[in-house]
């Protein structure tokens, strides 16, 4: 079987389409700065001491050795094509890369990097927008052009949209290549299966709360199915399992202290990650809106995020907004239960 290559796959998208030549192009810079970074993380501590704490940003979050090498490797990918403004985790403030160029892109460029020594998956997250002037990252995520992600575990592979489905490509380390390994990705639209950080439990909100413990409830409790939880500390390996397998990711703000607006970035975080959801037939939110239709007020804003199989999406929501919507429980589940702080 020929499978399609990434750029097969680009060109007949763009076709004659100079806007969607500037996209092409962006993503194909993103896809070779991913081979770079995928070739160090194989390497492991061979390429040196990857893991190592470089400093921190401004909100006390740490900044490793490959954090600032992957930062510097996208940078320098975009900075031959039609990208106008680059914004990325790893610095303050978006940067001017081509002054006569027509997108802004913002990344992520090594999310789950406290994974690296631990030989775990960690990824590359982006976000394509229109250049429209200073301003252009700020656009709600709904003006997004392209966005993707590129994991880097077992296998590299990058998931991406164009706005026409979402599609998975892997990397063949014998041509370089990414081929086409899944033309139209879609998410189960039911699950059993939810992705939590449940040592906080104490500081979720009662939605959440509740939420979690009529999936724990199991067969006997208000939801009659058993589920299973999965959480690896690196959302792009949660991304890319519900992108295969469906699921349920969440990720709230909560009582903590820095937490309230959740944890995760909205501009090259959430946007992306809801955009791909949304074109494979899955679901993002905050709890009370869809991410897409919220509009970021600075490139660092932080949101809460639920994404995956819709049902589960519209039932936390629902959860969200209504009392009413949670399930009977006992008491020994009510807000002053035993397992309540």
């Amino acid at each position: 079987m020929i499978r399609p290559t990434l750029q097969d796959h680009l060109d007949r998208w763009s076709q004659a389409d100079d806007s969607r030549r500037d996209v092409a192009s962006a993503v194909l810079a993103l896809a070779g700065a991913g081979i770079r970074i995928s070739q160090l993380l194989a390497a492991g501590p061979l390429a040196g001491a990857l893991a190592a704490v470089r400093g921190h940003h401004a909100d006390g979050d740490s900044q490793k050795e490959l954090d600032v090498v992957a930062d510097t490797l996208v940078r320098e990918a975009l900075a031959g094509t039609q990208v106008a403004l680059f914004g990325s985790e790893e610095a303050e403030e978006a940067v001017a890369l081509n002054p006569a160029g027509s997108l802004a892109v913002a990344v992520d460029p090594l999310d789950g990097s406290s994974n690296i020594d631990t030989n775990m998956t960690v990824g590359t997250i982006f976000s394509i927008l229109p250049y429209i002037g200073p301003a252009s990252l700020l656009q709600p995520g709904s003006a997004q052009l392209a966005a993707g992600f590129l994991v880097y575990g077992p296998q590299t592979a990058l998931a991406l949209t164009v706005g026409a489905g979402t599609q998975i490509f892997i990397l063949d380390r014998a041509s370089g290549d990414f081929l086409l390994a899944e033309e139209r990705a879609m998410v189960l639209p039911e699950t059993a299966e939810y992705a939590i950080n449940g040592s906080n439990t104490r500081h979720w909100d009662l939605a959440i709360r509740c939420y979690v413990e009529d999936c724990q409830a199991g067969v006997d409790g208000p939801r009659a199915k058993d589920f299973n939880t999965r959480w690896v500390a690196s959302m792009v390996a949660d991304v890319f399992r519900i992108l295969v397998r469906g699921g349920v990711y969440l990720y709230p703000g909560d009582a903590r202290r820095g937490y309230m607006q959740g944890r995760l970035r909205l501009v090259y975080e959430a946007n992306p990650v809801a955009f791909l959801m949304e074109q494979a037939q899955g679901a993002a939110t905050d709890g009370h809106r869809p991410i897409l239709e919220l509009e970021p007020t600075h490139l660092h804003q932080r949101v809460p995020l639920v994404f995956g199989s819709r049902a589960e999406v519209e039932r936390i929501a629902r959860y969200h907004h209504d009392a009413a919507a949670m399930p009977e429980r006992s008491p020994l589940f009510g807000r002053r239960g035993l397992l309540r702080a």
